[in-house]
């Protein structure tokens, strides 16, 4: 106990807080948190808080904050409604794996459970989308448990922790120890690699799918030495897109339901597949037992729970990535595979996909990235025009791409880029959109207008649900049941009454000229696309890739 101090349970929050190294919060007050807000505000020199429209965002820009930035991010919200508009954020964190500590109020420990004003029961709402959660109903627990909660989130497969704190423990006076952040104690997975690297000796067409895993571990140079070492091929799951420079060699891109012709075709007809840090998610694997069939597959991850949870492994190795590629690198030898080579490059060949119209999404995509540098965080919605980024826009770092996977959160991507662009330093931060997704959450335009981000928000504009339509084209016969949205919305006049800058852009010249000569603070461009406009490759639901899709 080092000269442990009398403080409120709302300056113990702060102090863990600072001593958890957190510089910005995300959040929106209430009446259950006053206690909290009045300690910020007190402490306003050392902690931003930044005020979002709506708490939901608030979880978003967190959530970005921490994918961006590689440190856990952190929510503030009140009682009842303010703790329920997480929910939808704080799933999305956890089906991405997302370290994200989130802390609400609650109403004081004698009112629980008496149906009180604005109480509802966090706990129980969210047990089934956190690691762990937690109520505090003694002070004295309260050091502890939020000392706890950022372990948690950190540790082992990062992820959301809930800690709801009700107001009379804010205003509580106890010891405050200060005591240094907890450490993981977990003993390391003893892993065995030597039936592995006898499986990648004797194979002839290796192939690496690497995913969200691998980023949260810091091991894509690991990654790297293994596609050279081996001359494998890689195909990368939605969330390790960033794992390797869109222009490496043997970079074949996203592979599954949307991914890439070259790395899904690679992919099935690989002998060997060594996966890491991937979840083997439906939209990844189609049909799973055809998908499994043909080669074998190695799978390395630090949650035992994904093995054999969708996709039953011939091999399994539990521990950190890039602790188990450094053991593999020490004793796999370089193979040439030259053949299997030639096979990828043909395959690289294959599948070209044109659009039409006077403003295509791999235009928009070209003209954006023309303007940007390899540092740029690209933010993206759920949609048609998510799709697009990953197989149009080139990425070269890791952690600039802020995209829901698990839960395709249509939503996310306002949020989600206001904590990415907060989290580099406001650097200029790109977010593509939909019109239907941008609907979503367009409140949040506020938050970045109040905080003169340098945000470009690009709506990839079809007047539609795209990938609702696109599926009512190819499997319910062109029967558009509430897909096409017939609004009036003007986006430029919108963003402009928000205090943006709006533009229209309907033709590449028109969107290069805006590019070119963008003002400082957000920007929203309306960029309109043809309304029939498809994600291509797709490979039908529950099917495989024999059923590829390529063509409109």
């Amino acid at each position: 106990m080092d000269n442990p101090r009398q403080l409120t349970g709302a300056q113990i929050v702060i102090e863990q807080l600072c001593l958890h190294g957190v510089t910005t919060v995300f959040g929106y007050p209430g009446g259950t948190v006053l206690p909290i807000y009045d300690a910020l505000y007190q402490n306003r020199h050392r902690i931003n808080h930044v005020l979002t429209a709506h708490e939901q965002g608030a979880a978003h820009a967190a959530d970005g904050f921490a994918r961006a930035g590689g440190k856990t991010g952190v929510v503030i919200a009140t009682s009842g409604p303010g703790a329920t508009n997480l929910v939808t954020g704080i799933a999305n964190a956890y089906l991405d794996s997302i370290p994200l500590v989130a802390i609400t109020g609650n109403v004081p420990v004698p009112l629980l459970g008496k149906d009180s004003f604005q109480e509802v029961d966090i706990v129980g709402v969210t047990q089934p989308i956190v690691k762990h959660n937690f109520v505090i109903r003694d002070v004295a627990q309260l050091e502890r448990t939020l000392r706890k909660a950022f372990l948690l989130a950190q540790s082992g497969r990062p992820g959301p922790v809930l800690v709801d704190i009700p107001k009379n423990i804010q205003e509580a006076v106890c010891e405050y120890h200060g005591i240094a952040p907890e450490l993981d104690k977990t003993p390391a997975p003893k892993f065995d690699v030597s039936d592995a690297v006898a499986a990648i000796k004797a194979c002839k067409q290796p192939y690496i799918y690497a995913g969200g895993g691998v980023i949260a571990a810091g091991a894509e140079a690991e990654l790297r030495q293994l596609s050279e070492r081996l001359n494998a091929p890689v195909g990368l799951s939605m969330m390790g897109l960033t794992a390797l420079p869109s222009d490496y060699w043997l970079n074949l891109g996203m592979c599954g339901m949307h991914g890439k012709y070259a790395s899904s075709k690679a992919q099935a007809e690989c002998d060997l597949m060594i996966a890491l840090g991937v979840r083997f998610s439906d939209r990844a694997t189609g049909n799973v037992q055809v998908y499994r069939e043909g080669h074998t597959i190695i799978h390395i991850d630090i949650d035992m729970a994904e093995f054999g949870k969708n996709v039953n492994p011939h091999l399994q190795l539990h521990g950190d990535v890039k602790a188990v590629l450094t053991e593999l690198l020490a004793a796999l030898p370089e193979q040439k595979n030259e053949q299997w080579l030639a096979r990828v490059a043909q395959l690289k060949l294959d599948g070209t996909i044109m659009q039409t119209g006077q403003l295509t999404p791999q235009q928009v995509f070209a003209a954006v990235r023309d303007v940007c540098d390899d540092d740029t965080v690209i933010a993206t919605d759920v949609g048609q025009h998510q799709m697009w980024t990953t197989l149009y826009y080139p990425l070269s770092k890791p952690r600039t791409l802020l995209t829901s996977g698990g839960l395709g959160t249509m939503g996310f991507g306002m949020g989600a880029a206001i904590g990415g662009c907060m989290a580099t330093g406001n650097r200029r931060t790109i977010l593509f959109t939909g019109d239907g997704s941008f609907g979503m959450n367009l409140n949040e335009l506020a938050t970045a207008v109040s905080q003169n981000l340098p945000l470009v928000v690009l709506i990839l504009n079809n007047g539609v649900l795209g990938m609702v339509r696109q599926w009512q084209t190819r499997f319910y016969d062109k029967r558009y049941s509430q897909t096409t949205l017939e609004r009036k919305t003007d986006f430029p006049a919108l963003a402009r009454a928000f205090g943006a800058a709006g533009y229209l852009a309907e033709t590449l010249p028109q969107l290069q000229e805006i590019l070119a000569n963008l003002p400082d603070g957000p920007v929203v461009i309306d960029c309109r696309i043809d309304i029939d406009e498809e994600v291509l490759p797709m490979i039908p639901p529950g099917k495989t890739v024999a059923d590829i899709i390529t063509k409109r």
